[in-house]
């Protein structure tokens, strides 16, 4: 019936003409009064819980009436943006369709967006709207207005304008503001439409790919435009240690910024991989999503996990089936170098422990820790710098060993532990100045030094209490 009085078409109106049975969805639209002088039986009385619900009942009532009638099924705006005329396609494939004005070019043309090609989706629809240049949103009613406004504020900013389409007038406002409209009849749209690149309310991935293209681009920035992924390559362990440190201060705005410094990171490393004709960010995302799945058996597959344990079963199980691994030693050898020593000493025990090969207690791992010592000791006393070297390297896994089996996280352990040394010494140089003496001097006098630190301690544990 297209969207106002008028839009029917002269073969719909020849089709009317002929029909046994007039159905429309609903008489409440403006462009029903086109069906003035037709015998219309209107379906406003149907209620479900769920539009996918409501829309199989009004096809089943239609292919009801069409069972013994010729049936004309009017809806207001065109014939695919009805859920229920689907319906009846699928079903029905050699259905004739007659066509009108579309809600979706209603809304484009109400709002005069300049974007020729916007993305155009009914409101019940919204959560499935990615990332676009333009967007036109129809059937808002009170229902869907909220969900409306937080999928828009989302892609193109609260604070961004857009044209709320009603009564056949476009009125600008912000998104923000969608659910805040009182008018809404399940015949209302929403258009909104980005800004110049530069002056975007909201950006997203592809967008920051964008970005850096330009910057490398010939004229760009002579820095960004000489990077090589070894360049930066450590860029991201900073980056992704800063988020780690943003994390454990509890500081939600840090950890914003170093998100977007660490997918920065990766996002460079993406563009400069499609620039080689490796692959792009669209590969990488692809193939992240696709481990997921895959990994994630239990949940899109034949598995079953019901406890944590029980999930990192199943995802260790498909990660090893991914990656092709036939042994347990190439699980190990996959543990990256470049790991923190400590990182990667727990990684390699815990992976070697799979098939067994592990102390049976942390007791026993603590004797062979014992036992490393002794062996260090006995090098350090015969002036073997070479096997000191290699015994200490022994001791340290030999700790990693224990530590591991008694549950605690060794790098975390470790950093905790260097924390805490840092903050206790700089407390006891401060209550050493305190007292106008030289820590230089307090050092030479064990006893003297013991007694700041013990006095250091007591201070940090007090301002804790406090």
């Amino acid at each position: 019936m297209g969207i106002s009085e008028g839009d029917l078409t002269l073969r719909a109106k020849a089709a009317l003409d002929k029909a046994d049975a007039i159905i429309a969805r609903t008489g409440l639209s403006e462009s029903f009064k086109s069906l003035k002088g037709y015998k219309v039986r209107v379906l406003d009385g149907f209620s479900a819980n769920s539009r996918a619900e409501l829309d199989k009942s009004l096809a089943a009532e239609v292919i009801k009436e069409a069972s013994v009638s010729d049936v004309c099924y009017c809806v207001d705006g065109a014939v695919c943006e009805d859920g229920s005329c689907k319906i009846i396609f699928s079903g029905y494939p050699d259905c004739e369709i007659l066509e009108s004005v579309s809600k979706a070019s209603h809304t484009y043309n109400s709002a005069k967006l300049s974007c020729d090609q916007p993305v155009c989706l009914p409101a019940y629809s919204v959560k499935e709207l990615k990332s676009c240049r333009a967007a036109c949103v129809y059937g808002i009613d009170a229902v869907s207005a909220a969900e409306v406004c937080g999928r828009l504020s989302e892609l193109f900013g609260g604070e961004s304008f857009c044209f709320f389409v009603h009564g056949g007038k476009a009125e600008k406002i912000k998104v923000s503001q969608i659910a805040a409209q009182k008018d809404y009849g399940g015949f209302c749209a929403v258009a909104a439409e980005e800004g110049e690149f530069l002056n975007k309310a909201r950006y997203d991935y592809y967008d920051l790919e964008h970005i850096i293209e330009l910057l490398r681009a010939p004229g760009g920035c002579p820095w960004d435009r000489a990077q090589t992924s070894r360049s930066i390559e450590k860029n991201l362990i900073e980056e992704a240690y800063e988020l780690v440190d943003a994390i454990e201060r509890g500081d939600e705005d840090g950890m914003e910024e170093e998100t977007g410094d660490v997918l920065l990171q990766a996002a460079f490393h993406a563009v400069m991989a499609k620039e080689r004709g490796s692959f792009t960010g669209g590969d990488a995302i692809t193939r992240n999503v696709k481990k997921l799945i895959f990994r994630h058996s239990h949940i899109f597959g034949a598995d079953k996990a019901q406890s944590e344990g029980e999930a990192l079963s199943v995802w260790e199980k498909n990660k090893i089936k991914e990656k092709k691994q036939s042994t347990y030693g190439e699980t190990l050898q996959a543990v990256p170098k470049n790991f923190p020593a400590l990182m990667r000493a727990q990684k390699a025990g815990k992976r070697a422990s799979k098939c067994g090969f592990d102390f049976s207690s942390p007791d026993e791992a603590l004797k062979k820790l014992f036992e490393e010592v002794r062996e260090l000791q006995d090098c350090i006393k015969q002036k073997d710098a070479a096997g000191a070297f290699d015994e200490a390297g022994d001791v340290l896994f030999s700790a990693v060993n224990f530590i591991r089996l008694t549950g605690v996280d060794c790098e975390e352990a470790l950093r905790k532990s260097t924390d805490k040394f840092i903050r206790r010494f700089c407390e006891c140089e401060k209550l050493i100045a305190a007292e106008g003496k030289d820590i230089n001097e307090v050092t030479k006098d064990p006893v003297m030094f013991n007694s700041f630190w013990e006095r250091a301690k007591d201070e940090i544990e007090s301002d804790k209490d406090r």
